[in-house]
């Protein structure tokens, strides 16, 4: 296969190379983190790369580059689009329809879903003593960041209605949200990346004026810190809380689905 990008050299010299796909990858902490993480456990030989792909085709391409690959996170837009092109699902990433973890052991890739582990993790720090009260949810977005939060949702038993801009992806069209639907969903998810930067002053089409002192909000934007959306739902006196909690709590996850069995 001839390549349509030329690999970097000093990444080919790193013995345990990691990275991640998306398009683009402005808004990623990844590299550092995992980066500071290295460094911080005295792991000589490895390194962690953003591999911006415009197009998921090239995802063969990428792993021909880089042998020394041995796993990759995933983000918007290629959590769904990238199944098709790996060797094996772990069960969990299966039942959820989303990969956001590749691990790549001896050539073969197999994915994983973190974004669940972080997610629950942060939501339940969230809501606290609240959960037995959230029997439904507003779930804002049909991407694949929406499957992990639909998945961990259900498994908590409350009901998610998942909002979309077009009618019959989900279960609402943002113009159907009246006071009656609001009050019934005391908690609302955003995973839509409306907001995210650049774009800060983007934000869901929500009724923001039916919000109240009972709603709670969640963003799994992490950057910027208080989106166009959390401050919304500030200013009607709504709790709110971003991605970064669930954004350590999957990062984590990765690391332990990489690490596993005592390869490094």
């Amino acid at each position: 296969m001839s390549l349509s990008f030329e690999p970097d050299p000093s990444l080919l010299e790193a013995g345990h190379l990691f990275g991640l796909i998306g398009y683009p990858l402005s808004h990623s902490f990844s590299q550092k983190y995992f980066t500071e993480k290295f460094q911080r456990e005295g792991r000589k030989g490895f390194a962690y790369a953003l591999f911006p792909i415009p197009a998921i085709e090239q995802f063969p391409e990428l792993l021909e580059a880089y042998p020394n690959l041995r796993g990759l996170n995933v983000t918007i837009p290629y959590k769904e689009q990238v199944m098709p092109f790996l060797d094996e699902l772990d069960e969990g990433a299966a039942d959820i329809g989303a990969v956001n973890v590749i691990r790549i052991e001896k050539e073969k890739t197999k994915g994983y879903n973190s974004d669940l582990f972080g997610f629950e993790r942060s939501l339940l720090e969230f809501l606290g003593g609240r959960l037995p009260e959230i029997k439904q949810a507003l779930v804002l977005g049909t991407g694949g960041a929406s499957k992990a939060v639909l998945f961990a949702l259900r498994k908590l038993q409350i009901r998610p209605l998942v909002v979309s801009r077009d009618s019959g992806k989900g279960d609402l069209v943002y113009e159907e949200l009246d006071p009656g639907i609001l009050r019934e969903c005391p908690l609302i998810v955003n995973t839509t990346p409306l907001g995210m930067s650049p774009e800060i002053r983007t934000f869901p089409n929500l009724p923001y004026a039916y919000l109240t002192p009972d709603h709670l909000l969640f963003d799994l934007i992490y950057n910027p810190e208080e989106t166009a959306f959390l401050k919304k739902g500030k200013a009607a006196g709504a709790q709110t809380v971003n991605g970064m909690g669930m954004l350590y709590g999957q990062a984590e996850k990765a690391w332990e689905i990489w690490s596993a069995f005592g390869l490094f």
